[in-house]
């Protein structure tokens, strides 16, 4: 890009075809007419668009729909969603195109009746593109429908997690990926590059997702990265993203080695399910890259060695193996006591007496 002295006559600032961040508004719009528009081949021309003013930490909105377009923001089963959750965009108006050439079944899946509209013939068109509606009526752009993957039975919108990394104040770029490194293992990576203002901790970056989105769609793990490798067309490379290795920097605890056999083998559980190298007393089972899945599977471990049985909530309550080896020695210790306490002599009773008759109960 040409640095911004050289063109210092320029005045009006047009953005579209891919998604627009802060950054680039705050550098390229002060002093200029800045829009974000919004529009893909299928709709002819821009279909919506913004005036940027002001900041914005997770990009620009694409907008409101220009006039002769309509645009709704609709779920699954091709209903309006509220304000904030987000759906696919669906687009109608005078400026979209009849359909793919000599594609009919592709036609037929992405311009579909629209069901909003009493025009006979009205279509809608199917963007793929996952947005949501902002309260101010501006539409925000989330990313690609077809980023969406499947993750230990949920179903998870990639965008959702890269909007919110995006809010963050020092990170000025991110991608979300589900890697499968150990087969039949799928987990969430992020990848962030951030603005180098200070020392950024993994954890706390989950944390700052896990304020706003569920635990099963918190990263397993946080990749930091100067810059993001790229194709010759200028989209991330995800063939050259690293896989990621937890150290022992990404982790709160410092090390400390088993110091009984109940955290030895509570230790070789964990390292073995979560094909870690190295694990301490007082590591996070979390933090390691733990999930609701691979916890089931520590727990039904733990009661073949132990044979003691803890509730699954103990380990996300109290996730280091020093904390669940003092639980598992008070659950001992209440089983000797059980085994040990006074049973209570059962008496014999005599059947020979009188036999209490159904018409002596009203009596």
């Amino acid at each position: 890009m040409l640095p911004k002295t050289k063109l210092e006559h320029l005045q009006t600032i047009i953005t579209a075809g891919e998604a627009v961040s802060g950054e680039l508004v705050e550098e390229w719009g002060a002093g200029r007419t800045f829009f974000n528009a919004y529009g893909p081949t299928e709709t002819t021309v821009c279909a919506s668009m913004h005036k940027c003013q002001g900041s914005y930490p997770a990009g620009p909105p694409i907008g409101k729909a220009n006039s002769n377009f309509k645009l709704y923001v609709l779920d699954l089963y091709s209903a309006p969603v509220p304000v904030g959750v987000p759906g696919e965009l669906c687009v109608s108006g005078t400026g979209l195109a009849r359909g793919y050439h000599n594609r009919p079944a592709l036609t037929a899946e992405k311009f579909i009746p629209n069901p909003f509209s009493q025009l006979p013939g009205d279509r809608l068109y199917r963007t793929g593109d996952l947005v949501r509606y902002l309260p101010d009526g501006n539409i925000e752009f989330l990313g690609r429908i077809d980023h969406q993957v499947k993750v230990r039975g949920f179903r998870i919108e990639l965008g959702e997690i890269e909007a919110v990394l995006a809010r963050h104040e020092h990170i000025v770029n991110q991608f979300v990926m589900a890697r499968e490194d150990k087969p039949g293992d799928k987990r969430l990576t992020a990848y962030i590059v951030t603005d180098g203002h200070e020392t950024i901790d993994p954890n706390q970056i989950k944390d700052f997702v896990r304020k706003e989105l569920p635990e099963y769609m918190t990263p397993s793990a946080i990749v930091i990265m100067d810059k993001f490798p790229l194709t010759p067309n200028g989209k991330i490379n995800r063939n050259l993203l690293p896989a990621p290795e937890i150290s022992r920097s990404d982790l709160s605890a410092e090390y400390l080695a088993p110091r009984n056999e109940t955290e030895e083998k509570l230790l070789a559980i964990i390292t073995a399910l979560l094909d870690v190298k190295q694990a301490g007393v007082h590591d996070n089972f979390f933090e390691l890259g733990g999930h609701s899945l691979l916890a089931t599977q520590f727990m039904s471990r733990l009661k073949e060695t132990f044979s003691v049985e803890l509730p699954l909530r103990t380990l996300f309550e109290k996730p280091t193996t020093a904390q669940i080896a003092e639980e598992i020695a008070a659950a001992q210790t209440v089983d000797k006591s059980a085994e040990q306490a006074p049973t209570s002599e059962i008496k014999r009773v005599s059947r020979s007496g009188r036999r209490v008759r159904r018409s002596d109960l009203g009596k």
